[in-house]
């Protein structure tokens, strides 16, 4: 994993971010949305409900995401892929 993605994976880790390291993109990393605290940061279904996340994301992840110059995309309702902005 390149140093941007693997400082983003180790910052979203220490608050509490499911992340993960998917099998087929070992040079990025995933956020779960389907593990028990995955409600906190990220929300397929009513994550428009929040007034300041952007797409089910919360501000905390964008934020780290962006500091790396970084953002995800959901792949399916179950998580989100990190990519390059």
């Amino acid at each position: 994993m390149r140093a941007n993605y693997r400082r983003a994976f180790n910052a979203l880790q220490k608050i509490g971010v499911p992340v993960f390291v998917h099998s087929d993109a070992e040079d990025r990393f995933d956020i779960s949305a389907e593990e028990a605290n995955s409600y906190q940061f990220v929300d397929y279904y009513d994550g428009y409900r929040m007034p300041d996340w952007e797409f089910g994301v919360s501000p905390e992840i964008i934020n780290v995401l962006r500091k790396y110059g970084l953002f995800a995309e959901w792949m399916n309702p179950g998580h989100l892929r990190v990519f390059e902005a």
